[in-house]
């Protein structure tokens, strides 16, 4: 009689198709996918899982950086693949709880053995295997969803891309060459964020909410130009009271995506940081994801006004081996400066008031004001300076009384083209047309519950994240395989 305790995995195919198994490696999805036709019939007859496996199959399930399954825990080791897999079929089929996806997959046996869920042999049953002993309780897949390494599934994230890029390729469609990046606010599941609930100083930052100790006290602004105010004619409020934003406890997710024309848009790099992490904290790790995933640096970049920083455009200039680039970002009318508020000689120096190059009277190494270290100047008053036969300032501004005109800024050529773009040009408004493809992303990732996540740890929640678009990429995927164009 053979021992229900004793747990194995049942094989599917013969050895011989499967080739060599390494120590503790179990068949898995892509395997499945390519040799569908050795299935056997409980699961080919499971419309749900044959669906499913079209959707995840193309994946390479089989280089995935599995943890080690040989290891005596004095339980069975369930393998990363399963839980991911599960975790993209909750997503995908819209579950909202673990306990909605225990349920689902005990309707569909055929996923327990297919996502590769170590069984516990039934002799008795039909299917060979105890649906119930073979699956984890939730309490367990909820754990391993929080101790998931980020980097296994950034693996997916990248391999989705890989598909799709090959896929475009074959069809002799070029891409990635224009990426767009904007951030998504995530809203805690604590009850500070509850405006019915009775909470004492809500938005302290220095009282962590109890139900979840990784987010942060973040805003979400209503806009991100910098929009001078103005005194009510009626009804004023004190400005005290005016809301320029709204506070969540939360986190932030960054996405990059690219269009396709005709296909429509998938994600490149996704980046989850607590909410009181700025936009442009996003930039650097998200373009280092993005070139390699592309092989290259992209030529055009979009992004809103928070963006509007000078080492994005540097970024898509001549300056960093990018002679044909730009990057299309609104002017934030940051210190109070207008998008043409600088204007500059040929030679690159700024030019005051009235018209003269403004020499350059010292650099150094600002280490404060910006993100990143950067070279900064300071430039003067040409006539002060001794750069010129004048004595007085040819339109008598009333700065030169003291020091005459005076500018502080970066001496990389980004802080030049922040000002020198031509934003009403055709050129830039084509391209920054596409930033809507963000918009439809983020669209996509809410309709998939990003926005209130029923989670309580940072890990699990940039993990639920980084599937989420996972799932998105797979579903372009698919499109895009079935030729289903968005203009037919």
């Amino acid at each position: 009689m053979t021992d229900s305790s004793i747990v194995v995995q049942l094989p599917l195919f013969p050895e011989a198709l499967l080739g060599p198994k390494m120590p503790g490696k179990q068949p898995d999805l892509h395997t499945y996918f390519q040799h569908r036709e050795r299935l056997p019939a409980f699961i080919t007859d499971c419309a749900p899982a044959m669906r499913i496996l079209d959707l995840l199959g193309p994946l390479h399930w089989d280089d995935f950086p599995e943890r080690n399954l040989q290891r005596n825990w004095g339980q069975t080791t369930v393998p990363y693949t399963a839980l991911i897999a599960a975790e993209l079929i909750k997503l995908n089929e819209g579950l909202k709880s673990f306990g909605h996806l225990s349920e689902y997959l005990i309707e569909h046996p055929a996923f327990i053995s297919l996502l590769g869920f170590p069984l516990v042999p039934a002799p008795n049953s039909a299917l060979g295997f105890n649906t119930l002993a073979s699956l984890p309780t939730q309490r367990h897949l909820a754990r391993m969803l929080r101790h998931l390494p980020n980097s296994a599934l950034q693996f997916l994230l990248a391999d989705s891309v890989k598909l799709i890029g090959a896929e475009l390729a074959a069809r002799g469609i070029t891409w990635g060459d224009c990426i767009s990046l904007d951030t998504k606010h995530i809203i805690a599941w604590v009850q500070e964020n509850n405006p019915k609930a009775y909470v004492t100083n809500r938005f302290d930052k220095t009282k962590q909410p109890a139900g979840d100790p990784d987010c942060r006290l973040g805003c979400k602004r209503k806009h991100n130009q910098s929009v001078a105010p103005r005194t009510p004619t009626r009804n004023s409020v004190p400005a005290s009271s005016a809301k320029a934003g709204e506070y969540y406890w939360g986190y932030g997710s960054g996405v990059v995506v690219t269009k396709v024309p005709g296909y429509g848009e998938f994600v490149i790099a996704e980046l989850t940081q607590p909410f009181d992490h700025g936009d442009l904290t996003y930039f650097f790790p998200l373009m280092q994801q993005v070139e390699q995933r592309l092989g290259h640096q992209p030529h055009f970049g979009t992004f809103d006004a928070a963006f509007d920083a000078w080492y994005v455009y540097t970024y898509f200039s001549a300056e960093n081996g990018n002679s044909d680039g730009m990057a299309a970002v609104p002017f934030s009318e940051k210190g109070g400066y207008k998008a043409n508020g600088r204007h500059f000689a040929p030679d690159g120096l700024p030019l005051c008031v009235a018209g003269l190059p403004m020499p350059l009277q010292y650099a150094y190494t600002d280490r404060t004001t910006c993100l990143i270290e950067h070279p900064r100047g300071r430039y003067i008053c040409p006539i002060h300076f001794g750069q010129t036969h004048r004595r007085t300032c040819p339109v008598h501004d009333e700065r030169f009384a003291k020091d005459g005109c005076v500018v502080m800024m970066p001496l990389s050529i980004g802080a030049r083209l922040r000002y020198q773009i031509d934003r009403d040009s055709d050129v830039y408004k084509d391209l920054y047309r596409q930033r809507t493809a963000c918009e439809r992303i983020n669209s996509q990732a809410v309709a998939l519950g990003i926005e209130r996540p029923h989670l309580r740890n940072g890990t699990a929640i940039a993990n639920q994240n980084t599937l989420i678009y996972v799932l998105i990429n797979l579903r372009f995927l698919q499109r895009l395989c079935c030729g289903l164009r968005q203009d037919a």
